[in-house]
């Protein structure tokens, strides 16, 4: 299943910013970034992504000095198979990843309304991977183990 890694934040001043949500609640810096799309920094709650960027590309058409909420990222399993269901269900390719790296988008698209998000099969930095299938049957299993030694204390009574 997909999960929600990322969201970015367009802003004037990312340091600025960055500085305010790390000591505001202690999310931890775990990248600095200074590309051809944008500046800025990722910081991270250990499970998602907060990229807080001066954008240099107008993604959006709403121009260079837009601030609030810009896009979303979505860690999938499969990318290819992911942007096809996408493209069957109305969503637009915007543009991939050309640098080849792993980690971060790889592919962006418009979704309804024009809104832009991300799709990635590795995980950005500093979040959390998708779940492993057998992961899961284990804390299920120690759940049920748990769940049983917590009967009443006079169930051992002698």
């Amino acid at each position: 299943m997909a999960k929600l890694r990322h969201i970015a934040i367009a802003a004037k001043d990312p340091d600025a910013m960055a500085e305010f949500y790390k000591r505001a609640f202690d999310f931890k810096e775990v990248r600095k970034t200074d590309g051809p799309l944008a500046y800025g920094h990722h910081l991270s709650d250990g499970t998602i992504d907060l990229a807080i960027l001066r954008f240099k590309t107008d993604q959006l058409g709403k121009g260079l000095d837009y601030t609030g909420l810009h896009h979303f990222g979505i860690l999938v399993e499969d990318v290819e198979a992911s942007a096809k269901q996408l493209e069957a269900l109305g969503g637009k390719y915007y543009m991939e990843r050309e640098d080849g790296l792993a980690g971060g988008f790889e592919v962006k698209f418009y979704g309804p309304e024009g809104v832009l998000f991300d799709v990635a099969e590795h995980p950005w930095t500093g979040t959390e991977p998708l779940p492993v299938e057998g992961r899961s049957r284990r804390v299920r299993l120690r759940s049920e183990v748990n769940f049983v030694f917590q009967l009443p204390a006079d169930r051992f009574a002698r």
